[in-house]
């Protein structure tokens, strides 16, 4: 999909401002309402806007723990792959998994009740055959910075 300059611009404020009136946002990229309306649809349809959601603070609700896990699998096949992959979307509290080039194979973010529940979690998934081979396991003791809008120009390169 090609995007120009005003669809860079809905993107960039939808990401910091998901629930901006389309009024407030027609305003904020220099467009009439419908137009605007058009362009944030065509992107939705596109599947560059996935979804829109609240960033909540759970350190607020309830005690938990937010663990990383890097996981080496037993085998290195496509099939191997695709098990693991299915299995790891069916875990609620795995909350992201990516796949990586290098030396693992999986990065797991998992949030649990505490870390009796997290390695209850592992047994799991260990006993569950899903190929996982190994896994190291990260404990967040505080967050940084997380939940980011995406650098637009950076990977643009030239500023959008």
């Amino acid at each position: 999909m090609k995007l120009d300059s005003r669809d860079l611009d809905i993107l960039r404020v939808l990401a910091t401002e998901g629930r901006i009136t389309k009024a407030d946002l027609a305003e904020r990229v220099g467009l009439s309402p419908t137009p605007c309306w058009n362009r944030m649809k065509r992107l939705e349809q596109g599947g560059l806007i996935e979804g829109y959601g609240a960033r909540i603070n759970l350190k607020k609700i309830a005690p938990h723990v937010t663990v990383f896990v890097a996981v080496e699998l037993a085998d290195h096949t496509a099939a191997s792959f695709r098990v693991f992959e299915d299995a790891a979307g069916r875990y609620d509290e795995v909350i992201a998994c990516w796949a990586l080039g290098g030396g693992f194979d999986y990065l797991m973010q998992i949030v649990t009740r505490d870390i009796d529940a997290y390695q209850r979690l592992i047994d799991d998934m260990l006993d569950a055959r899903i190929g996982l081979a190994r896994y190291f396991t990260y404990i967040v003791t505080k967050p940084v910075k997380g939940g980011g809008a995406p650098p637009f120009d950076v990977v643009l390169g030239d500023g959008g």
